[in-house]
């Protein structure tokens, strides 16, 4: 493993579809790993787990990583990075990354839905559009204002990093996305709701 005085820098302000850590190794992104919990550096220390975990990496280092993560850097994580390990995380971003829009007031969000109780597999997906910041619209949806049932009955987390480059665009772009990226997410076997 590397000395932590060698590690190589990368650009941590990357979105992490971007994955700045893409071509280092996997013993440099642990080491770059282990020197950001050092230094409490939730951003660094983010994108090392993002990175493993695009890779494949088995989901329970992955939840080892994010405890860690919480427990060292837990006030500079960035809200791109899921709570817990979600399997089908890296085709999100694959399906995600295949939409642009221009500028304008609207937000495509996503939503991390718990199906624990009724379904093998755990998770599904909400996919919203919204003027508001997607954080604010989950509480909104949490609240009960203009609710739609699975968010308020389900809803987790919302899932930021897929959707960083579908934020203030244009309204009728924001609805022709919402509506394919919904289905794209269902064509590619996820449990998909919202998205009209």
């Amino acid at each position: 493993m590397p000395d932590h005085c060698d590690l190589p820098a990368f650009d941590a302000r990357a979105r992490p579809a971007m994955r700045p850590l893409r071509a280092r190794a996997k013993s440099v992104v642990e080491a770059l790993f282990e020197a950001a919990l050092a230094g409490a550096d939730g951003l660094s220390a983010a994108h090392c787990v993002h990175e493993l975990w695009m890779r494949g990496e088995m989901a329970i280092n992955v939840e080892r990583a994010l405890e860690r993560l919480w427990k060292h850097a837990s006030s500079s994580i960035p809200e791109w990075l899921p709570m817990r390990h979600i399997q089908w995380l890296p085709q999100a971003y694959e399906v995600a990354g295949r939409f642009r829009a221009d500028t304008g007031r609207n937000n495509i969000y996503l939503v991390l839905l718990d199906y624990s109780d009724s379904r093998d597999e755990p998770y599904g997906i909400y996919v919203g559009m919204s003027h508001h910041a997607p954080s604010v619209r989950f509480d909104q949806h949490k609240a009960g204002i203009r609710a739609a049932g699975s968010v308020l009955k389900r809803g987790l987390e919302v899932l930021t990093g897929p959707t960083l480059h579908l934020q203030h665009i244009a309204r009728a772009q924001a609805a022709r996305i919402e509506e394919g990226l919904a289905e794209a997410l269902r064509d590619e076997g996820l449990f998909v709701q919202g998205g009209h």
